[in-house]
């Protein structure tokens, strides 16, 4: 009960300590934007009385949430974390999203300690919360590469069958912005897009890889770039390279098959510990206490997650096969 006490009490002071912050980096844009609203609110609007419940509802909760993520702003993490909510296509600045994971991590622990009591479940949201959002981040940026690779093949096609009808290959690629569905068709707008306003190609089409962590995009592009210096018939090199990349993709699919038992070991390998852990925590904690109060406990505990670990990395070696 009193860790409990400890960690609210914590969890209040850093929140006020936010807040106070907060109020202090923007008092002259809050000034600035009061006196503005005196000048420019309709008349007979300022003389009436806001009670609580409406000052609450007319309070602009995503423009103070935008002023308080600012303190994460211009750090080196921050943007890593914006490079990567790029590539899931998540449309959060990277302090944003610094901020929200912040939060979760503080509500999930302080939810978990008022629920069971438990500072080691308290602990354990505090991770969970700040690993889960970027698993998230990861999952999503996962998934939409993959749809990406299996858009390419077809792409390629439309767009070596556009050049032999006497398409250049700037219209190619607007053609497979059109009539192909997201996310190449909006990737490859964007690319025209910044050719229109200026960036050479060759500028676009690195930033296009940049955007999209793919070697079947990679292997485009390179062969695109080399066909611009030197030359050749740009149809003939795309319905090779569409070739070779459907190749991969049926192989990929029939070792995913083959690998499935083995994936599936590593998965329960990894949660069994974990969800036993958590179940004997909220059965009988004292129990599973004594790991945590112990030397001997703690040698065990450090002994099992080296265990897992490399069980889970040998796993992860066997099964995944580079094509």
């Amino acid at each position: 009960m009193l860790v409990s006490i400890i960690l609210l009490l914590v969890f209040l002071f850093v929140s006020f300590l936010i807040y106070g912050i907060y109020l202090t980096a923007t008092n002259s844009k809050r000034e600035l934007a009061q006196r503005m609203k005196t000048y420019t609110a309709k008349a007979g609007e300022l003389d009436k009385p806001m009670n609580a419940v409406e000052r609450l509802k007319n309070f602009d909760w995503k423009a103070s949430f935008q002023e308080a993520s600012k303190m994460f702003a211009a750090k080196e993490f921050t943007k890593k974390v914006e490079i990567e909510l790029m590539r899931a296509d998540i449309p959060l600045r990277g302090e944003e999203f610094v901020m929200i994971n912040f939060f979760i991590m503080i509500s999930l622990g302080m939810l978990l300690i008022l629920l069971t009591r438990n500072a080691i479940l308290g602990w354990l949201g505090v991770v969970v919360g700040f690993v889960l959002p970027r698993v998230i981040v990861k999952r999503t940026k996962l998934k939409r590469v993959q749809k990406f690779n299996s858009q390419i093949g077809d792409s390629l096609v439309v767009m070596s069958n556009s050049l032999r009808a006497g398409f250049s290959f700037l219209q190619a690629m607007e053609l497979v912005s059109r009539e192909m569905p997201v996310p190449i068709s909006v990737e490859f707008a964007r690319t025209l897009r910044e050719m229109n306003l200026g960036t050479p190609t060759e500028e676009a089409l690195v930033g296009l890889t940049n955007r999209i962590e793919s070697e079947d995009l990679d292997l485009v592009l390179t062969a695109v770039l080399i066909q611009r210096q030197v030359g050749g018939n740009l149809a003939e090199v795309l319905d090779g390279i569409s070739h070779t990349i459907r190749e991969r993709i049926r192989i990929k699919g029939e070792i995913r098959t083959l690998t499935a038992q083995g994936r599936i070991s590593g998965m329960i390998v990894g949660a069994l510990p974990l969800v036993i852990g958590l179940v004997l925590s909220v059965i009988n904690p004292k129990y599973i206490g004594a790991l945590f109060i112990n030397p001997i406990g703690w040698a065990m505990l450090t002994a099992g997650v080296i265990s897992m670990v490399i069980g889970i990395a040998l796993i992860k070696k066997i099964v995944d096969i580079k094509v």
